[in-house]
């Protein structure tokens, strides 16, 4: 598959590199040919200096063709106006762009246009470590509705099944991290000692959730 990047940060190198260390094709866009050294002579992909918003500058970097574009240079509006650029002239579905303001990132994620505010996403990776468990969610929908948390769990819900862990909660179990695995629970599912639980919930019910996490209401099965 051909990817388009706009901006040849550090960011925007790194994302190249893995998508191509993939087996993909990569074009860089980059108003300063000197970015494109952040690459290294082992990058094969294409190079293209100029405006990633640029209609000339995106054909060039194969646009028409692309399965994805990313816009991940140091300019929000840039960001974003390349991101429509390449939506709503080239028709390309698979858009995001890099927002360092987080009001901004989540205006643009309500119109449709995927963001990642990375100022936002860093503080709450932070926040989820230097908090317990739960305080701060792993994602949170656009119009901050529904979330996904991590959420502690007390050992008195060892050995049963996630299904009566969310019947107590009402709460959905997403996902398990086992033994440095995911795991997609099923109807059989039990807990085991060391699961990290992953739980999609209401975000007005998070508090109440946690606690029937951490403490198991008497006389539940």
């Amino acid at each position: 598959m051909h990817f388009v990047i706009m901006g040849c940060g550090r960011v925007g190198s790194t994302l190249a590199h893995i998508l191509e260390d993939q087996g993909h094709d990569v074009s860089v866009v980059d108003r300063n040919p000197e970015a494109f050294r952040r690459l290294g002579s082992h990058f094969q992909g294409k190079r293209v200096t100029g405006v990633g918003f640029d209609r000339d500058t995106l054909r060039e970097a194969g646009i028409e063709d692309a399965e994805a574009f990313a816009a991940v240079s140091s300019g929000d509006n840039s960001n974003i106006l390349a991101a429509r650029v390449a939506r709503e002239t080239f028709g390309v579905d698979n858009v995001v762009a890099r927002i360092y303001d987080p009001g901004r990132a989540e205006v643009y994620q309500r119109l449709g246009i995927p963001t990642v505010a990375t100022v936002r996403w860093t503080a709450d990776q932070m926040i989820r470590r230097l908090l317990p468990h739960g305080a701060e969610p792993e994602w949170r929908d656009p119009s901050g509705t529904v979330r996904l948390a991590e959420v502690a769990v007390d050992t008195s819900w060892i050995g049963e099944r996630v299904t009566a862990l969310e019947e107590a909660a009402g709460a959905r179990v997403a996902f398990l991290t086992r033994f440095g695995e995911g795991l997609l629970p099923n109807p059989d599912t039990v807990l085991q000692d060391g699961d990290i639980v992953h739980v999609i919930m209401r975000d007005g019910d998070a508090e109440a959730v946690e606690e029937i996490f951490r403490h198991r209401p008497e006389g539940s099965q």
